[in-house]
């Protein structure tokens, strides 16, 4: 804790009167361009990988960089979904997985969640993409994999599906290489290399 607190007094010292003016306008308009959805993983950092400045990013992060579809009912990604694309307005939609993830690592090579059965009952929600990944034990091709399922996933809120009709919104998928700092896009028919 005390780690931290040093960081806020850099922060309230260094770094915050250099960016004044502009946390004096994000404290009376928020409007991020993009709804970054990306891993808990406390090695991605979102701002951090894509050079944004505050109040540029809306910002999910769930273990595994899971999405959940659409289903009636209160759920927290949901409304982050819905606040980000019918309130805030945001343009593009990003779904990051990344290298080494401890989630898609799990189920990949089949590991026992039966001391952890929160976190065995959220990872169903990969099940299309162990279900589309040919060879077990493949981690990247998974990570893939679930980036190209939790995009599907986002097109079933209603939020979502409006915006896409409507040409507002852009989904984007991407994997982050923790050990080489590299992001690949991943579309739909394949990865390609987005920044080398």
């Amino acid at each position: 804790m005390q780690d931290l607190a040093e960081g806020v007094a850099r922060f309230r010292r260094d770094v915050f009167p250099a960016k004044a003016e502009l946390f004096a306008r994000l404290a009376a308009h928020h409007g991020p361009h993009t709804l970054f959805i990306g891993c808990s993983d406390a090695r991605v950092v979102p701002e951090l990988i894509t050079g944004a400045e505050p109040g540029d990013l809306f910002v999910i992060r769930t273990a595994g960089n899971l999405v959940p579809a659409h289903t009636p009912g209160a759920d927290g990604v949901a409304a982050s979904v819905e606040y980000a694309v019918a309130a805030l307005g945001v343009r593009s939609i990003v779904v990051c997985g990344h290298s080494a993830c401890g989630a898609m690592t799990a189920l990949a090579e089949g590991h026992d969640l039966g001391g952890a059965p929160a976190v065995a009952a959220w990872l169903r929600h990969a099940d299309a993409a162990r279900a589309r990944t040919a060879a077990a034990g493949d981690v990247a091709a998974l990570v893939r994999g679930n980036v190209r399922a939790q995009l599907a996933n986002l097109a079933t809120h209603p939020s979502v599906a409006r915006a896409l009709a409507e040409r507002k919104v852009t989904l984007y998928g991407w994997v982050f290489d923790i050990a080489t700092g590299r992001v690949e896009d991943v579309p739909a028919a394949g990865p390609a290399a987005l920044a080398a």
